[in-house]
Formats: structure tokens, C-alpha cells, sequence
């Protein structure tokens, strides 16, 4: 039997039968070149949807006061995408096995024109806000990309070779949410701030050439499936809640920032952005460096170990979030981005050394390596899904701050006592007890 399976004509799927990325020989004959192929269009169809999930953020930057929707309104169109996003990555890990990887990219890339066309069509002058939140919440099917794409990647690779595949599959699909902030961007600068649903028009060629390039180039592995009882069982450790409540705090942080940053630019400094143009100079920027910061965050965990890491850096998150609350109470703009920046950094580097120590943590529970490699599977797929929740306690706890207080200062106050908690956990149970994580 061959390595790879040709698909004949007229064929649907391309399935591949036999497939041992462990084995070297095989790894360097076949499978590097197939691995590669696959991953190339899986972070292209992730980095899309990772777009699609974010373009509220964009958008709401374009509703002016014809719009008549309120700021508190605003945060509300950003957070129900999130909370979409969140929900979704569960079955979307499990559907990579039920229907094939090629098959889910092609399905799930394909799902993404739904909220793309109805943006395109229905933002104008005079819509009502709950056609606007109804369309805002179907772009959460783009949260669940990343969680099959990893699900996905994850069974083309060989153990030694995982991390650094993940790794890059994982940041051209954050990539996604800085790029739409420069879709929008261009948008505003060369058609005004009049054409919103140009933003969305924009991204309908880009799925289609992902679904037409993952059913083309992409294929389906045999035999790869999913163990719900892992998911059962991580479930019952007490380090899988654990785990999540870190990464709510990294990768929360980093998509709730996302969706927020330029509606927090436009309410609380709006002398300086009366133009939502003024706010898209600054938005992609974040979002930019913390996508990239991503892997520097897994290169240090494996240096100097992913406990360690993480907790140094909820540290310099604090921080970083004291600086926001000091810059927003004297009003100063610079020292004000110079924060958020550096929380978008540091929020890459936590998503990096937090997803590190997963392993880690079930080599040092079970000496068995295909129970750790079980167990730490079901709890990447679920702390995802768990994290991506921290995006909608970002966006909710702005909305609330800005109606008490008129500002985001009850926001970054709150942001401070998590992040302190999340370090004072990591100490108490990863660094206190030498647990070598």
C-alpha cells in the first residue's frame, strides 16, 4: 500500500491510509513534504477565520452617531462573537475526526462566508441594532477555526516536531486579528468611513480561495480519532481548571483586547480619535506584536521552564495593567498605548509558556508518555475553549466600567487583581511545590 493515496477521479476526499510521521524514513521520503503542504493551508483558512471572528472589532470603529448605538452597545457587538467563538472550539475540535481534516477546513473555511456576506449587505444608515447583533454573533463560527486546525496539524507531525508546527499554525491565526485591523485600515483611508461593509467585502475572495485550497491541496488522515474519555478524565484534575484559568488570562487577555482596543481609544480619548481612522493607525499594532511574541513565550518555557515563565509574566501583566490605569487617570495617550502594547506582548508570551506546561504537568503526574500525550491533548483542546471566554469577561468588563464609571478605569483595575491571582496560582502550585513544571 502506498504511503499516500491519490485521489482518483471524480473522487471527493483524498484519504491517506498509512501515516507514521514518527518513523524517520518514512518522515523524510513522504511525510515532511505532505505535513508542510497541509499546514500551509491550514494557517492560511485559520488566519482567515481568525479574521472573520475579529471583524467586529473593525467594524464598529465605522458606527457613527447615524448608527445610534452607544458605546455600551458597541462592547456588546464585540462580545457576542467572542462568547460564539468560545462555544464552538469544543466541537470543532471533535469534527476533525468525524468528517477529516481537508473535509472540516473545506466545511468550516466555507461557514465563514455567512457572516462575511451578511455584513457586506446589511450594515448601513438605519439598520437595526438587533440585525446588527444578530449578524455580529454568527462571526463567532470564526473563533472555532483554531481549534480544529491545531486538532488537525497535531496528527501530521512527529512528537519532536509538534511544538514548533503548533506554534506556527497557532500564530498565522492570531496574525488574523492584527491583518483585519489593517483591512480596515486601508478601508478607511481610501473609501471613508462611510463604506464599512467594504471591510467585509474584502475577506469573501479570501474564503473562498481557503475552502478551494483546502479541497484541492489539503488531505484526510485514516484512522484519527478522538478520545472523549481523555476529555472525561482531564476534566476531573483539578490542573485542567487550573491550566484554563491561566489561559483565560493570556489568551483572553489578547483576544478581548483585540476586539476592545479601538473602541476603548475612540470612548476614552475621543479628542484625539474624533475619526475612527485616528484609532486603525493604532489598533493593529497590538495585536500585531503579541501574535508574534507567541512563540518567544514557548521558546523561554522550554529554557527555563513554563511555570517559571507564565509567572514572571502575570507579574509584568500587572504591571502593564497599572500603567493603563495610571496613563487613563492622567490622561495621557502615549503612556496610555505604550500599556496595552506591552499587555498584547505579554499576553503572546503567556499564550506560548501557559501551553507549555501542559505537557509538562502529565509527565510529571504519569510516567506512562501515551497517557501524558492523551491527557495533555484533551486539555489543550478544552483550556482553549475555556480561554477563549476571557475575551468576553474583557469586552463585559469594559461595557460595565464605562457605564459606572464613564471610563475604563473599574476595567483595569479589575485586570490587575486577576493577573496578580493568576501569578499568586502558578507560584502556589506549579513553583512552591518544585513540581517541575
Amino acid at each position: 500500500m502506498t504511503a499516500v493515496q491519490q485521489r482518483p477521479p471524480g473522487a471527493i476526499t483524498r484519504r491517506i491510509s498509512d501515516w507514521r510521521p514518527d518513523d524517520r524514513e518514512f518522515w523524510e521520503e513522504t511525510g515532511a513534504g505532505v505535513a508542510r503542504r497541509n499546514l500551509v493551508f491550514s494557517i492560511f483558512s485559520e488566519h482567515v477565520g481568525f479574521s472573520v471572528w475579529s471583524l467586529w472589532s473593525v467594524l464598529v470603529l465605522f458606527l457613527g452617531p447615524e448608527y445610534h448605538v452607544d458605546p455600551a452597545g458597541k462592547f456588546v457587538l464585540t462580545t457576542v462573537p467572542t462568547a460564539l467563538g468560545a462555544v464552538l472550539r469544543l466541537p470543532y475540535t471533535f469534527a476533525v475526526a468525524r468528517f477529516g481534516g481537508r473535509n472540516w477546513t473545506v466545511i468550516s473555511a466555507a461557514l465563514l462566508l455567512v457572516p462575511a456576506v451578511l455584513a457586506a449587505v446589511v450594515i448601513r444608515p438605519g439598520v437595526s441594532y438587533g440585525t446588527l447583533l444578530a449578524v455580529a454573533a454568527v462571526a463567532g463560527v470564526g473563533g472555532g477555526n483554531f481549534a480544529s486546525s491545531m486538532a488537525n496539524i497535531n496528527a501530521f507531525y512527529p512528537e519532536r516536531l509538534k511544538g514548533r508546527a503548533l506554534g506556527v499554525n497557532a500564530g498565522g491565526g492570531n496574525l488574523g486579528v492584527a491583518v483585519v485591523q489593517l483591512v480596515g485600515l486601508a478601508v478607511l483611508a481610501t473609501a471613508g468611513g462611510g463604506h464599512p461593509r467594504l471591510v467585509a467585502g474584502v475577506y469573501i475572495p479570501l474564503i473562498v480561495a481557503a475552502a478551494a485550497g483546502a479541497a484541492l491541496r489539503m488531505d484526510n488522515l485514516a484512522g484519527l480519532g478522538n478520545d472523549r474519555h481523555a476529555m472525561r478524565d482531564v476534566a476531573r484534575d483539578a490542573h485542567t481548571w487550573i491550566v484554563s484559568l491561566l489561559y483565560v488570562g493570556t489568551f483572553g487577555t489578547f483576544i478581548g483586547f483585540g476586539f476592545a482596543f479601538g473602541q476603548v481609544l475612540q470612548v476614552q480619548f475621543a479628542a484625539d480619535f474624533a475619526t475612527p481612522i485616528r484609532a486603525a493607525y493604532l489598533t493593529f499594532l497590538g495585536p500585531l506584536l503579541g501574535s508574534f511574541a507567541r512563540p518567544l513565550g514557548g521558546w523561554a518555557a522550554d529554557r527555563l521552564g513554563g511555570a517559571r515563565v507564565t509567572f514572571w509574566n502575570f507579574a509584568a501583566m500587572a504591571l502593564g495593567a497599572a500603567l493603563v490605569l495610571a496613563a487613563s487617570a492622567q490622561r495621557s495617550l502615549p503612556l496610555f498605548v505604550t500599556g496595552f502594547v506591552l499587555l498584547f506582548v505579554l499576553s503572546g508570551v503567556g499564550n506560548g509558556s501557559t501551553y507549555k506546561m501542559i505537557p509538562a504537568i502529565f509527565r510529571a503526574k504519569t510516567p506512562v508518555e501515551a497517557e501524558a500525550r492523551r491527557l495533555s491533548g484533551a486539555l489543550i483542546g478544552l483550556a482553549g475553549a475555556i480561554g477563549a471566554f476571557g475575551g468576553v469577561l474583557v469586552n463585559l468588563a469594559f461595557r460595565q466600567s464605562f457605564l459606572a464609571y464613564g471610563s475604563g478605569t473599574g476595567a483595569y483595575a479589575a485586570f490587575i487583581a486577576f493577573y496578580v491571582l493568576c501569578a499568586a496560582v502558578t507560584w502556589a502550585v506549579y513553583l512552591r511545590s518544585r513540581t517541575g513544571v
